[in-house]
């Protein structure tokens, strides 16, 4: 099973917000998700960014991939390298 660290968007037509989750990488972008580890909010100026950096740092030792994106975001908050 290949697990994935990625984005699940939430909120309202044109005013997204993004949560960052643990799941299985065949399952579909809203769907089932193995674990919630922050929150990302691009509407707000700068964007805000929630991630729980021990929880990020433990599923990518257990072998969880980052996709792009949240891979910038963790460089961004200094959780990886």
């Amino acid at each position: 099973m290949a697990v994935k660290i990625r984005l699940r968007r939430m909120g309202a037509k044109k005013a997204p917000f993004y949560r960052v989750i643990v799941a299985d990488s065949r399952s579909p972008r809203d769907g089932r998700c193995i674990e919630e580890i922050g929150t990302f909010d691009p509407m707000k100026n700068p964007a805000e960014v929630k991630i729980d950096a021990e929880k990020a740092q433990q599923w990518i030792k257990n072998g969880a991939q980052p996709t792009d994106t949240v891979k910038a975001l963790l460089k961004q908050n200094g959780i990886i390298k």
